[in-house]
């Protein structure tokens, strides 16, 4: 049975935003995903590119996180989508810094951006494989 943690159809649904790099951040790549993020998917070239890479990143990202109690599908769709309120956070069972996420926007929109750049590795630790 082949490990399975990441989407190919969500990251296509987060290649819409791609000019947010909202699919490369899903893909565990946070630096190019703040590239895209900053300069538009790369004035648009790097985005439309993006759309014949997106089945070898899921592939990379099969192979480089395992599967558990948390799926990352369910918290990357909670972070890019309700992450502001920390949703994603009380899914992975971080009820304190859930509430800090809610009351403060995400701890002022910062702590947001964060979970954009580790939640991979977030979710790799809370199923004991990281």
């Amino acid at each position: 049975m082949t490990n399975t943690t990441h989407s190919t159809l969500i990251g296509y649904i987060l290649w819409i935003f791609g000019f947010m790099g909202a699919h490369r951040f899903y893909y565990g790549k946070p630096i190019t995903g703040t590239i895209w993020f900053f300069t538009l998917g790369l004035l648009g070239v790097g985005w439309l590119v993006d759309l014949f890479l997106i089945p070898s990143m899921d592939r990379q990202a099969d192979r480089r996180y395992k599967a558990g109690r948390v799926d990352y599908n369910i918290a990357w769709i909670l972070l890019t989508f309700l992450g502001y309120f920390g949703v994603h956070r009380f899914y992975m069972g971080k009820w304190v810094t859930g509430l800090i996420w809610f009351f403060t926007g995400g701890l002022f929109f910062c702590g947001y951006l964060f979970d954009f750049w580790t939640l991979n590795e977030q979710i790799s630790e809370v199923n004991g494989v990281g």
